[in-house]
């Protein structure tokens, strides 16, 4: 017999998912799923991928974010959480679409393995190809390939904000390079760094579920030159990076600016992203206050990445 849980879903625009997802992770949710229709559009420009036909959602539908609870005391003030902080989204600048939330009880087969079905191997870069453990997929020349199995708590890598870290990761790394990768997730940013041939890749995260996936994941790609700590980057990092990288959400970027410069070499890279476009200004405007150069702001949909110099 499965286990029950309770599934909240919220429907919402590809512009919020991140910013959602980013609430849900400061409850006790126990998985996410996430479907986006701006996933998809960039799925249907690869060729090969018949499968998308299957897919649940068209690409005039809004974005589907579902996540996973044990049924307890605590989940009432989680769901009173979620819809509060949904429904405020707007006062950041975030078009949170219809912001509905609503909650259902399903079993744990229904969420545990049926999403892997819409999971394939996806390129996110010029040479990083994500590929979800259980699909095969035979590289081509020159790419390289990330095994991962996110977990239900983590996208898949396909997000805008993910495409544009890698893509700068895909420049600034280099066989000499020690990156720091702050808020972690999964991973998928370290195993990058890492598999660029990196001399050393640090992950951090304070969430101890995304510390364990990451950790997880780094074996699944057999890698030497990663590792994955938990805690806050200053608390537990040492010695200083050529690239910091984060991949979080703009009012974090700009609280971890002063921390991330004293973590840096001189000449040394903070590549941060997670930044809607709205607030491209306000980030700029701290990493220069801070003694940051701005180098170059890479644009994908309605997020940005800025890559700033020590």
């Amino acid at each position: 017999m499965y286990k029950q849980w309770l599934e909240v879903q919220i429907i919402t625009t590809s512009e919020a998912v991140e910013a959602i997802t980013g609430i849900l992770y400061n409850t006790g949710v126990q998985g996410v799923s996430i479907l986006d229709p701006k996933d998809v559009e960039e799925k249907i420009k690869s060729p090969g991928l018949d499968w998308i036909e299957e897919y649940p959602i068209s690409l005039d539908d809004s974005a589907i974010i579902k996540a996973y609870y044990k049924d307890s005391e605590k989940f009432k003030h989680d769901l009173q959480y979620i819809k509060e902080s949904v429904m405020n989204l707007d006062k950041f600048g975030i078009d949170k679409g219809e912001g509905k939330v609503t909650v259902k009880s399903v079993n744990e087969e229904d969420w545990a393995n049926n999403w892997k079905k819409y999971y394939k191997p996806t390129k996110i870069g010029e040479k990083i190809v994500v590929k979800p453990t259980w699909e095969e997929y035979s590289a081509n020349k020159g790419e390289i390939v990330v095994e991962l199995d996110p977990g239900m708590a983590f996208g898949t890598g396909t997000h805008e904000t993910t495409r544009l870290c890698v893509r700068a990761l895909e420049k600034y790394v280099n066989k000499d390079a020690i990156v720091f990768d702050i808020g972690t997730g999964s991973g998928i940013l370290a195993i990058a760094a890492a598999k660029l041939k990196a001399q050393k890749v640090v992950g951090v995260d304070l969430d101890p579920v995304a510390v364990d996936a990451a950790k997880k994941n780094s074996k699944l790609n057999n890698l030497e030159n990663i590792e994955i700590l938990h805690g806050n980057l200053i608390d537990v990092v040492k010695g200083k990076a050529n690239i910091v990288v984060a991949n979080i959400l703009a009012d974090i970027i700009k609280v971890l600016t002063e921390d991330v410069k004293t973590v840096l070499v001189d000449g040394g890279y903070f590549i941060s992203s997670g930044i809607i476009l709205d607030r491209k200004d306000d980030v700029i405007a701290k990493l220069e206050k801070c003694g940051f150069k701005i180098e170059e702001v890479n644009v994908d949909g309605e997020w940005c990445c800025i890559v700033a110099k020590a």
